[in-house]
């Protein structure tokens, strides 16, 4: 509990100031101060509703949900469907209290993102954090800031006072971020991951590394108690691919980057084509698309080896399998419906194709790169959930703010990649939020619904594991018994440290920025190469 609680508020402004005054990369701007919520309560029930725990129980209710000073001190079993509610069996609120009916309502635990990036080109930090509020998400860890450590920092200070409508933040710190010069030594490793763990970093995340420097950066952060991620990044995972990285103490991986690499049998570099260049990032994402299919094939020997050890050591998969989808699907992603009333135009710009710009790599991707990729999510799919059925933790990434990954949205969407790769929704529920919490150490406080923890939900008012679109900000679609087409579902209420949001409210204000900015900007959504969005 001490992760999320006392350690955070012990990140005093002080501390954060001395790192501010060190400099930090170009910063967006900051959040504004909270206007919207209403709590928290000396005592609140959530009344009548239909309970998914996150632990992968089936949905159980009527339940009332009684909370108390942030923590949720009973649930109460208060009736079974179809017949009245015995009223003398309900938890009484007492003065002060707030009630919300939720008969015929949805519970969740607040969901958990372990990749989302609170940075973006000209992106408010409120067009992100009201985004993720919106479609439920209450901890957020961002693995690596573009606006430094020190600015996250702040930011989670005054999340975790509530001064901001935002998800509780736990940062991590991107290896060798705001050190005087490359980190060359295992003693500098060890000396800045020290340091990190002073300032009150979350964890820490590599993108990629020499292995001597990684065992010693590995070492101090595992006895200092930090989270450690990896993005094994082509340019070192010959070196170091996964299951070299987790016998030196990592605890996690983010994508899939150096997972074939580790299940090779024939090879150790992958098949690079020979006029193959890493910075030319169309060779470099299509290349990647074709690199599951080098790897041992699913159920092999070397297959169940590298699942076995990884199991062993109680690592966590990350997949993001939504960061890459516009891979497989350019159209689809770029054609999004929600990209006309919340994408911002600094974004949108950013998305297009550009010989510069990361993830920006759309310089001729036609049917056989899109066909590679799909082939490649089958191989990626049928591991991810051959190590969940076989007690391996998922939990959720995003990696929002690139190749048309919109933040929110995106967490909805991976939802949906979980399902196509075989998990059951109950199952994705978990990976969405107890398994992200139990990833980050942080599962005695938050990830799902048990009384001692913190007071995270999510509230909607249609069965989310009958579709899971019912999450998106936009809803879903359904006719209704005039023929007439209508949109249900979407979250009602996002509730966090007992402090309830109007999630439509959240979303309505992102609506608003995203039309300051066009109007502004005299800005229309166009097709790449094509005219206005409509």
């Amino acid at each position: 509990m001490e992760r999320l609680s006392s350690r955070m508020l012990r990140v005093g402004t002080a501390m954060v100031a001395l790192v501010l005054a060190a400099g930090t990369a170009a910063q967006n701007p900051v959040a504004p101060d909270r206007s919207r919520g209403d709590g928290p309560y000396p005592r609140l029930i959530l009344r009548g509703a239909v309970l998914i725990d996150g632990t992968g129980a089936p949905a159980r209710g009527p339940v009332d949900i009684v909370v108390e000073n942030n923590r949720i001190v009973e649930i109460a079993n208060v009736g079974v469907p179809g017949v009245p509610i015995d009223e003398t069996r309900r938890p009484a609120l007492g003065p002060g209290g707030r009630e919300l009916d939720l008969s015929g309502h949805y519970v969740l635990p607040g969901f958990v993102d372990l990749h989302g990036h609170l940075a973006g080109p000209e992106t408010p930090a409120e067009y992100i954090l009201k985004l993720w509020m919106g479609h439920g998400i209450t901890t957020s860890a961002d693995p690596g800031s573009g606006n430094g450590i020190a600015w996250m920092l702040e930011h989670q200070r005054r999340s975790a006072a509530n001064e901001i409508a935002a998800p509780r933040l736990l940062p991590s710190a991107g290896f060798g971020q705001g050190h005087d010069g490359p980190i060359s030594t295992p003693e500098q490793a060890r000396a800045w991951v020290a340091e990190m763990a002073d300032i009150g970093a979350h964890g820490i995340k590599f993108f990629g590394l020499r292995p001597d420097l990684m065992a010693a950066a590995l070492e101090t952060a595992n006895a200092r108690g930090l989270y450690s991620t990896m993005h094994h990044a082509q340019l070192n995972v010959a070196w170091m691919n996964v299951i070299d990285s987790a016998r030196l103490g990592l605890t996690s991986m983010q994508h899939w980057y150096g997972l074939p690499e580790a299940l090779f049998e024939d090879r150790v570099v992958q098949r690079y084509p020979l006029d193959y260049n890493y910075n030319d990032e169309q060779d470099r994402f299509s290349e990647a698309g074709r690199l599951w299919e080098q790897a041992a094939a699913p159920y092999s020997e070397r297959w169940n080896a590298v699942m076995d050890e990884l199991l062993a050591l109680d690592f966590t998969l990350v997949p993001t399998f939504v960061a890459y989808e516009t891979t497989r699907d350019f159209m689809r992603m770029a054609r999004a419906e929600w990209h006309e009333e919340y994408t911002l135009p600094s974004l949108w710009r950013f998305y297009q194709p550009n010989r510069a710009a990361h993830a920006s790599y759309w310089f001729d991707w036609g049917t056989e790169e899109e066909v590679a990729w799909k082939r490649n999510y089958q191989l990626w799919f049928t591991f991810v959930n051959e190590f969940k059925n076989r007690g391996g933790r998922v939990a959720v990434g995003t990696d929002s703010g690139y190749s048309f990954n919109l933040y929110g949205f995106s967490f909805v969407r991976e939802l949906e990649l979980l399902r196509e790769a075989g998990f059951h929704p109950l199952e994705v529920v978990r990976s969405a939020t107890l398994a992200g919490a139990e990833a980050l150490g942080v599962a005695a406080e938050v990830g799902s619904v048990e009384v001692g923890k913190y007071a995270d939900f999510v509230v909607l008012d249609q069965n989310p594991l009958a579709n899971l679109k019912l999450l998106y900000g936009i809803g879903a679609v359904r006719l209704d018994e005039n023929n007439d087409v209508t949109r249900v579902g979407g979250i009602r209420y996002t509730i966090k440290d007992g402090i309830i949001y109007d999630a439509r409210d959240l979303l309505a204000d992102v609506r608003a920025l995203v039309r300051g900015a066009k109007d502004k900007e005299g800005f229309e959504i166009t097709q790449p190469g094509r005219g206005p969005f409509r």
